[in-house]
């Protein structure tokens, strides 16, 4: 044992360390060859966390290195340290700290998407920020390119909520598609229609998956895009499509310039008024546009003599270095676009990009951007992008713009968010003197009725015979096919629905009313299966209909 001479009386040694714990004392250093009376003090203390022992030199290790340890450690224990001796001699001097205001800044490296070398694993890297890794089959020419979204690999997409939901924006399916045509030497995209959201799910992660078929006759190649939410319970989900279309190849010296470049050299453009952009972004986020940081990228905005808009656009700096895995960055040209949503430019149409059509990419890499956009009808426009010194980076020859319902929003986020949910069907009890409320006419029939509705309800036997006051509902009963052919009775029955909801849509004077075809065996309903396939492409095709025309 050792022990410490006290005034008066010899004491044990872990009673001394006790004693100078309860005086207050914080640190101990052990002046001597080796620590071993720092592992006493350390076992002898209460509080491990108060009362620290350092060593002033360790068996068989350098004594510099382990001095130098003893007086970092004794420094951050508050024991003053005289470092202008420590440093005399060695040219060091004292700095001053920034005098800016601490931020809430991020300064290290953001995770990638996956650790996993793809050519160890057969595939081959893309380089791409979402899709890493491609792959060529063996028995044809279609190539698969995989990848994985999640808020926590990509988080600037939580800056993309659509009434409150994270959503991919359809620039970045886009920009998908570029690259995959980029893979495969066909980089321009002929066509590309988004089929359904592709939402973000706050917890774990999407599977992306985009396939290019092999080249047709003309030598274009298909190109279809699904995903499927990751799952915790060892369920897993159906592929949900989100986007199909077409990839080209282009000529040996690249694609055409868009015409009119020079528009894009002189900025701010020529006899063009400025659009005050003061709150836009606030008054988007009241509509349901819940744009953060990484999506608000408009900066300035003008508008021609003839109608067209330019816009100023720019990634912000922290989304600046990933630009360059992208083709064409989904929040650069996302921001391109916040002009033709309501509450920008003034009154603009509640509608998000539906169908690309004529894309061609000239640069890649771009962060600040000039973009033209040109109405060329109700519901199209073309696009024009170009860096800030009016080189040409990319242009859209149709942009077609459609509404995005929330339902559709809800349905696209249910296969992730209520995997243990399902569709059902609950029964509706019809309301008493329900044949009253038809008297008022606000209710016809197209053709016979076969639904039984009584002689209250006036049946036509076309649209054309409807009367200038139209009803409120229009009803299709649509006949069985059962018992006959098969593919005759579907293309039938498909040929004359389409003929109907065409004529429904060309007339201004139905946009008030609701037209409802109904159906018999056409959808499994609870235990009984679909058992009129002639009816059962009418819930398809009127299904897309629906999403092109909501309300209607």
């Amino acid at each position: 044992e050792y022990w410490v001479r006290h005034v008066r009386e010899p004491v044990r040694f872990a009673d001394a360390v006790r004693a100078l714990e309860n005086d207050g004392v914080t640190t101990l250093l052990e002046l001597g060859p080796d620590a071993v009376l720092t592992a006493m003090a350390d076992a002898a203390v209460r509080n491990t966390d108060a009362v620290v022992a350092v060593p002033a030199l360790r068996a068989r290790q350098p004594e510099a290195r382990t001095l130098l340890n003893a007086l970092g450690r004794l420094f951050t224990r508050s024991i003053p340290v005289d470092w202008q001796a420590f440093y005399d001699g060695t040219g060091a001097r004292r700095v001053d700290l920034p005098t800016y205001a601490f931020r809430r800044d991020r300064y290290w490296l953001n995770p990638t998407a996956g650790t996993t070398d793809a050519s160890g694993l057969g595939l081959v890297p893309t380089g791409h920020p979402i899709l890493g890794a491609a792959v060529e089959q063996a028995d044809g020419d279609d190539t698969l390119l995989t990848g994985r979204l999640s808020l926590t690999t990509h988080p600037w997409l939580a800056d993309h909520a659509l009434h409150g939901v994270a959503v991919f924006p359809g620039t970045g399916l886009l920009d998908l598609a570029l690259r995959a045509g980029k893979q495969v030497g066909c980089e321009r995209v002929a066509e590309l229609i988004l089929s359904a959201p592709l939402v973000v799910p706050e917890r774990g992660g999407v599977l992306v998956q985009v396939v290019v078929r092999a080249p047709d006759s003309e030598g274009r190649r298909r190109i279809d895009m699904y995903g499927r939410p990751e799952t915790d319970t060892g369920l897993e989900q159906p592929w949900t499509p989100h986007a199909t279309g077409y990839l080209e190849t282009v000529g040996e010296d690249g694609p055409d310039l868009p015409d009119g470049p020079d528009s894009l050299m002189t900025w701010p453009p020529a006899e063009a008024t400025e659009i005050d952009l003061s709150g836009a972004y606030e008054r988007l986020d009241e509509g349901g546009y819940g744009y953060g940081p990484a999506f608000q990228g408009l900066r300035h905005l003008w508008q021609g003599t003839g109608g067209e808009l330019y816009a100023e656009v720019a990634l912000p700096e922290e989304q600046r270095a990933a630009a360059v895995g992208f083709v064409l960055h989904p929040a650069l040209l996302d921001a391109a676009l916040h002009p033709l949503l309501p509450g920008v430019a003034g009154e603009a149409l509640d509608r998000l990009p539906f169908a690309w059509t004529d894309i061609d990419v000239h640069a890649t890499g771009a962060t600040v951007c000039r973009v033209r956009i040109t109405a060329t009808g109700p519901d199209t426009v073309s696009v024009t992008v170009a860096d800030d010194t009016g080189t040409a980076v990319a242009s859209v020859g149709v942009l077609t713009l459609r509404p995005l319902s929330k339902d559709a929003l809800r349905a696209a986020g249910g296969s992730s968010s209520n995997r243990l949910l399902r569709i059902d069907w609950s029964p509706v009890p019809v309301p008493e003197r329900a044949d009253e409320q038809w008297r008022d006419g606000t209710l016809a029939v197209i053709g016979d009725d076969t639904l039984g509705l009584g002689g209250s309800v006036r049946a036509f036997i076309g649209l054309d015979a409807l009367p200038d006051d139209v009803p409120t509902t229009v009803i299709v009963p649509l006949p069985s096919s059962a018992g006959a052919d098969v593919p005759s009775a579907a293309h039938g029955a498909l040929t004359g629905v389409l003929g109907l909801v065409r004529g429904w849509l060309a007339e201004e004077r139905f946009a008030g009313s609701r037209l409802v075809f109904v159906t018999r065996g056409g959808v499994a309903v609870g235990a009984e299966g679909v058992s009129d396939l002639g009816c059962a492409g009418v819930w398809g095709l009127v299904r897309s209909a629906q999403t092109e025309n909501p309300g209607r």
